[in-house]
């Protein structure tokens, strides 16, 4: 197995994980401190001066791509697209990108693609509706 299976297969049961909590027990992005996982990387273990990005699932299972200083930050349906958004903000220079074990929370603007994030609103209120109906 390699180390992409293994972190597809983690992130796969986290978003598996998170979409079975039930919607009332569910907590807002500023309950769960969704930037404690985004603290500032350890100088010693990155430099200040090159880009990091956090790579990782939020609660829907769409993937959030935010620099470490939050200065752009976006939803993705696709790993691959927020890697590429990571790189693209960075460039020309190469970027660290970190992988969080925990979900996380875009906080800032979506500056990712727009259609994954109404979609993602569409779906939270389809839950919802469809929760109240089978009550």
């Amino acid at each position: 197995m390699t180390l992409q299976m293994c972190e597809e297969a983690a992130m796969a049961a986290i978003a598996l994980q998170a979409a079975r909590r039930l919607p009332e027990a569910r907590a807002t992005a500023a309950e769960i401190g969704a930037t404690s996982a985004l603290k500032p990387l350890d100088p010693d273990v990155v430099s200040a001066a090159i880009p990091a990005f956090f790579i990782g699932r939020n609660r829907a299972g769409l993937w959030v791509a935010r620099e470490a200083k939050g200065r752009a930050g976006g939803l993705f349906l696709f790993k691959s697209s927020a890697i590429d958004f990571a790189k693209r903000r960075s460039a020309p220079e190469r970027c660290a990108l970190v992988f969080p074990a925990e979900t996380l929370e875009l906080d800032i603007e979506n500056h990712g693609n727009p259609l994954v994030a109404l979609a993602a609103r569409w779906l939270e209120v389809a839950k919802r509706h469809l929760a109240r109906i089978t009550r």
